[in-house]
C-alpha cells in the first residue's frame, strides 16, 4: 500500500503540504504522525506525518482479499460498491455456502483476518464491509421479516419471546427494527455467545 511522509513546521503545516500535494481533502486521508525532530539553537522544529489515501486502502483491501481467497482455492470475483461512504466487497464464488459457513461463521472470520491486516498496515480500524452473493442482505431482510411477525404474536398473545442465539450485527437489525413499534418493545439477554433478543409486551396506555 503506498504511503506518502510529509513535514512541516507543525502538524498541521505538514496535512495543508500533504492535501495540496495529493490534492485531496483532509477527510479522504489517513494521518499518522511518526516523528517530532525538536528545535534547538540551529535547526527549527519539524513533524513529520504519514499519510495513506483512503481511495488506496479501498483498493488494497480487494487485491488482498482476491489474494486471500485464491489462496484458500477459491475461484471467485469480487464487485465493489460504496454504500453511505462504506466500501462493501460482494464476492460471488464457486462455492458460496463453504465460504459463507454455518450462520454466517466462516464469512464473519474472513472479515476480522482482512480487517486486522488493515489495521495493522495503516494502524488504525477502518471501516468495509465484506458480502457474498448478497448473503448479508438476504439474511438482513429475514431477520426484519422475523422481528415483525413475532412482534404482532406477542402483541396478540402478550407473552414475550426469546429469539435464538444471535451475534451483535444480527441483534442490532432486530432492535432497529422494531425500535418505532407502539406495541412491543425488545431487549438483549444473557452472555456471549448465548446472547439473544427477548421481545416484550409494552403495557397499555
Amino acid at each position: 500500500m503506498e504511503k506518502h511522509k510529509f513535514t512541516g513546521k507543525t502538524k498541521e503545516e505538514a496535512i495543508d503540504i500533504a492535501q495540496a500535494e495529493l490534492q485531496e481533502l483532509a477527510e479522504n486521508l489517513i494521518i499518522r504522525e511518526t516523528e517530532v525532530q525538536k528545535g534547538g539553537l540551529f535547526k527549527s522544529k519539524k513533524v513529520e506525518i504519514e499519510v495513506i489515501e483512503k481511495r488506496n486502502i479501498a483498493t488494497e483491501i480487494k487485491n488482498y482479499l482476491a489474494k486471500l481467497l485464491k489462496d484458500l482455492g477459491f475461484n471467485a470475483n469480487i464487485e465493489v460498491k460504496m454504500h453511505d461512504q462504506v466500501p462493501t466487497y460482494t464476492i460471488y464464488s464457486d462455492n458460496d455456502a463453504l465460504l459463507i459457513g454455518k450462520n454466517g461463521k466462516n464469512l464473519h472470520a474472513l472479515s476480522i483476518v482482512v480487517g486486522q491486516y488493515i489495521k495493522k498496515e495503516v494502524g488504525e480500524s477502518y471501516k468495509f464491509l465484506i458480502d457474498i452473493n448478497d448473503y448479508k442482505e438476504k439474511h438482513e431482510r429475514a431477520l426484519v421479516r422475523l422481528a415483525k411477525q413475532t412482534a404482532r404474536e406477542v402483541a396478540s398473545t402478550k407473552i414475550e419471546a426469546k429469539l435464538d442465539s444471535m451475534n451483535s450485527y444480527e441483534r442490532r437489525i432486530i432492535h432497529n427494527a422494531l425500535t418505532n413499534n407502539k406495541k412491543v418493545y425488545t431487549e438483549s439477554e444473557g452472555e456471549e455467545p448465548n446472547r439473544h433478543v427477548v421481545i416484550k409486551p409494552k403495557e397499555d396506555e
